[in-house]
């Protein structure tokens, strides 16, 4: 049993793999009995559903208080909660990728389940990189708190243009170059045998279902490349930064359904996520100029919840009155329908 007090990335290992097996067991729950089968998930299932995932991953933060400490406790929140918002313009794209691919909703949760699988991986690969980079090289911190504070300014001179062209993506014109696809869905079969109308001979096509799952996963790794590096400039522990950024994904996908059909009622939340990202990545600088070790982390908490508290209040006053969509962006109905 030494193996299970054995280090890996400074924590035993018997916490990742704890971790790990909660992980596998939500993941089996959600697909094997909460959503078997092809279903449409409605608002109120998706709230509910949602709820339950911020719960846990709230939960989770006092497993970590009685592992770790207090101050990762809080370092932990923080992190969650800065992960959380900052999946919001996630959900638009997503939602805009089902669109273009007119994946009807019964099949949208099969495509977010096999989606995460890969965002765990893709997820731990970025972040063990990032934390060797920090362990080894730590003003590989400045570079990312830089890079925050950089990316909050132009955020907050963008302007309010969401509008996504899919299908001028260059991964996704790489993907029609490379791989037979069909035009047509096959039920949530993500590859089809057909005759290839070249040749007649029987080969596999790729589906729509799996040209947007591999576009939903190009998208996670685009805005991990802020996630990831905001979460490293509230803490550099592995063990927080992975842990936080996966229950917010968990979650994320269960709240994508009711998200997507309310996300214009928080049109200026994005105003104080760049307010956020330039707090997350000048307080770095901010510590060493103050001569602390580390932010604390009950300021930093605060700090968060005050930013993100004001900005989505002051998109619910702003947006007061505008009705819930019935339709996510690119389904039957909506005024910007995805394009052919």
């Amino acid at each position: 049993m030494d193996i299970l007090l054995t280090l890996f990335l400074g924590k035993p290992l018997w916490l990742w793999l704890t971790f790990l097996a909660l992980v596998l067991v939500l993941l089996v729950l959600d697909l094997g009995v909460l959503n078997k089968g092809d279903q449409e998930i409605g608002v109120a299932r998706s709230l509910k559903l949602s709820a339950f995932y911020i719960t846990l991953g709230v939960a989770f933060a006092g497993f970590v208080w009685w592992q770790i400490g207090a101050e990762a406790a809080g370092l932990y929140l923080t992190a969650f909660v800065v992960e959380k918002s900052l999946a919001m313009d996630n959900v638009f794209v997503i939602a805009m990728i089902f669109g273009f691919f007119a994946i009807p909703r019964k099949y949208q949760h099969r495509a977010l389940f096999w989606g995460i699988l890969g965002v765990i991986v893709l997820r731990g690969l970025m972040i063990g990189f990032g934390a060797a980079l920090v362990q080894n090289y730590h003003w590989v911190l400045y570079i990312f708190a830089g890079f925050l504070v950089f990316t909050g300014i132009k955020m907050l001179f963008s302007g309010d243009n969401h509008e996504v062209d899919i299908g001028a993506n260059p991964a996704l014109k790489f993907l029609r170059r490379h791989l037979r696809v069909t035009d047509e869905l096959h039920g949530h079969a993500f590859t089809v045998r057909q005759p290839d109308p070249k040749t007649g001979r029987i080969r596999r096509f790729a589906t729509p279902l799996l040209m947007a799952l591999i576009m939903v996963e190009i998208a996670d790794v685009i805005f991990a490349v802020d996630s990831v590096p905001a979460v490293f400039a509230i803490t550099s522990d592995p063990y927080i930064v992975f842990t936080s950024n996966i229950f917010a994904i968990l979650g994320l996908r269960a709240l994508y359904f009711a998200l997507a059909a309310i996300l214009h009622r928080f049109a200026y939340l994005k105003y104080a996520l760049a307010v956020l990202l330039i707090f997350i990545g000048s307080k770095v600088f901010v510590a060493d100029l103050m001569g602390l070790e580390k932010f604390p982390a009950s300021i930093s908490l605060g700090v968060t919840f005050a930013i993100l508290g004001a900005g989505v209040a002051v998109s619910l006053w702003k947006t007061r009155g505008q009705p819930v969509h019935e339709t996510l962006p690119g389904e039957p109905g909506d005024e910007h329908p995805a394009r052919p």
